[in-house]
């Protein structure tokens, strides 16, 4: 495998990034009928702290109660042209499933043909001796409603049925112009490219900060997979999306609401302490070498997640 086939993206004739397809699509359904029975034990979740599609399954894991469930492990945050390695290291280690030594030995063991990039979050079952799924989007609406039956005690319904088209709204946009926007303009190799994708950025969270102004969530007034697919992206704003993306507009931190809004989400159980600061700095900074040549990694921010945030006030 080259290292440009572990490129996060390839860069169309215009400059513009696109992202690669995900395409092990398998799922899990309660009742068996997919192949992949929702049962304890069975399954193992591949991870990255560093990488924020990887760090949503983790928080979602961790709120329903599933640790007991899916066992779980993470990867080296350095990646280079063989992809995410299993080493020993602060919050990583040898994979405790398979014995693998890269990541990509799960995607051949499951596929010997196949092609693609080797990414995280995947979902590996151990019965079947394959990965199930490596679309990251399903691996939590799969936690969240075909293991109902594994929640513990007083779990958030973080994709309430009577909610669940105005979430796929709000993800829908999020995702294009937020999760996806601060790719699209860090991985720009055009100057059009890169200013038409940093000016939908901001567009979009001026449009969130006016939205969230109003009211404490999201969608509805509880806790949602819509605000935990945006969390993700937030708190790696100011640490890295600023200076190592050029997503300098203004920080996070410039925006009252959504930075309280931030803050209110990580300062509840599951979330922050989830957020592993070493991880994605060495991460952005020493594995995109393309955008740093040199690696070195920044000693700042200082962001201070522990202000009061009075988000209560909404409700």
């Amino acid at each position: 495998m080259t290292a440009k086939a572990q490129f996060p993206a390839e860069a169309g004739a215009d400059g513009a990034f696109v992202r690669q397809p995900y395409n092990i699509r398998g799922r899990i359904t309660a009742d068996g009928s997919s192949g992949y029975p929702a049962e304890a034990g069975r399954y193992h979740l591949y991870v990255c702290y560093a990488c924020p599609w990887a760090h949503r399954s983790v928080i979602v894991r961790g709120l329903l109660g599933l640790e007991g469930v899916i066992s779980m492990s993470a990867v080296d945050p350095i990646r280079d042209e063989r992809g995410w390695a299993f080493r020993e290291g602060p919050g990583h280690g040898p994979d405790p499933v398979n014995g693998f030594h890269f990541l990509s030995e799960a995607y051949l063991a499951t596929d010997p043909t196949f092609t693609g990039r080797f990414t995280v979050p995947c979902l590996w079952d151990r019965v079947t001796g394959r990965l199930v799924t490596n679309n990251y989007p399903d691996i939590t609406l799969d936690m969240e409603t075909e293991f109902v039956a594994f929640h513990k005690p007083g779990a958030p319904d973080l994709y309430p049925m009577h909610l669940r088209g105005e979430i796929d709204e709000i993800n829908d946009i999020v995702y294009r112009d937020v999760n996806n926007g601060v790719y699209r303009a860090g991985f720009a190799t055009a100057q059009e490219a890169y200013e038409g994708a940093v000016d939908t950025l901001f567009a979009r969270l001026d449009w969130l900060e006016e939205r969230l102004s109003r009211q404490r969530y999201l969608v509805g007034r509880q806790l949602t997979e819509a605000d935990i697919r945006l969390f993700t992206t937030l708190v790696r704003f100011d640490m890295v999306y600023v200076g190592h993306f050029k997503c300098n507009v203004r920080r996070l931190v410039d925006y009252p609401h959504l930075w309280g809004y931030a803050r209110d989400l990580y300062q509840r159980p599951g979330f922050g302490e989830t957020v592993n600061e070493d991880h994605i700095k060495r991460h952005y900074y020493m594995t995109h070498d393309q955008i740093n040549p040199t690696r070195i990694v920044p000693r700042g921010p200082v962001i201070d997640w522990m202000q009061p945030h009075d988000r209560e006030r909404l409700g």
